[in-house]
């Protein structure tokens, strides 16, 4: 992961961890690569609902996934998304 990756993903991560509209969205974005069976899909129309500068880290984020064929805990961020799922989806384990 190159340095503009990772500081996409990171400034994803702190929008996801609050509570606005726009969170919501990323949280969803997020969480559909973490799990996206138990935590949900993302509907690419949610791509409208954000600022342009978080759906261009967004788009950052989605091409990391080509490129690293990992998930979120592989790359060293599973505590972080844990704080996300326990956020937005406070009934799911986030260790599953």
């Amino acid at each position: 992961m190159h340095s503009a990756q990772r500081a996409a993903l990171e400034r994803l991560i702190a929008i996801a961890r609050s509570d606005t509209g726009q969170s919501r969205r990323v949280a969803g974005f997020l969480l559909a690569w973490w799990n996206a069976p138990e935590c949900g899909g993302f509907d690419l129309t949610d791509l409208w609902a954000v600022d342009r500068s978080i759906a261009a880290d967004m788009l950052t984020v989605f091409a990391l996934l080509i490129e690293c064929r990992d998930y979120p805990d592989g790359l060293g961020y599973r505590k972080q998304f844990e704080a996300i799922v326990r956020f937005w989806r406070s009934g799911l384990n986030a260790h599953e």
